[in-house]
């Protein structure tokens, strides 16, 4: 008990504090952010949706497994205070071209669609982001329909 109040007062004055890889301004955070937020807007996020979180990740940003947890934690930290998605959106438009924007939308979707289906909720969220992220309709609903495509596509393989 001594030593847990000891780490606290440690922590509280800046000594012993975790350091991480990935600072407020990251744009992987507010990509990971913006995926965290789709991915738990029907429920909590659960082991397959944190799976399926883990598995874009770490293909888009070269990760190993270790760093891709500790983007999800920073990511779900900074969803949870995040008031809207000016911020992460904003922090994208400045980091990422158009080709990358439009990946990050593409990641969006394959979230939105981990569990064979895309909620209004999400699909109403993606209509902001993309709008936010200068992505035009046509191209967010293309990029939804080569998702839901490619899922359908890899059901009728198995």
């Amino acid at each position: 008990m001594l030593e847990e109040i000891r780490h606290l007062f440690a922590e509280l004055r800046g000594g012993d504090k975790h350091s991480s890889h990935f600072d407020a301004d990251d744009y992987r955070v507010a990509a990971a952010a913006l995926l965290v937020h789709v991915a738990t807007l029907d429920h909590d996020l659960t082991q397959e949706a944190r799976r399926k979180l883990a598995a874009l990740l770490k293909a888009q940003f070269s990760l190993t497994d270790a760093l891709t947890d500790e983007l999800i934690e920073a990511a779900v930290a900074a969803d949870r205070e995040a008031v809207d998605f000016y911020h992460f959106t904003h922090l994208l438009m400045r980091s990422l071209d158009e080709q990358g924007r439009l990946r990050i939308v593409e990641m969006l979707w394959k979230m939105a669609f981990a569990d064979g289906a895309i909620s209004e909720f999400e699909d109403n969220m993606m209509w902001r982001v993309a709008e936010l992220l200068a992505v035009s309709p046509r191209e967010r609903i293309a990029l939804r329909r080569q998702v839901v495509g490619a899922a359908d596509s890899n059901k009728e393989e198995t």
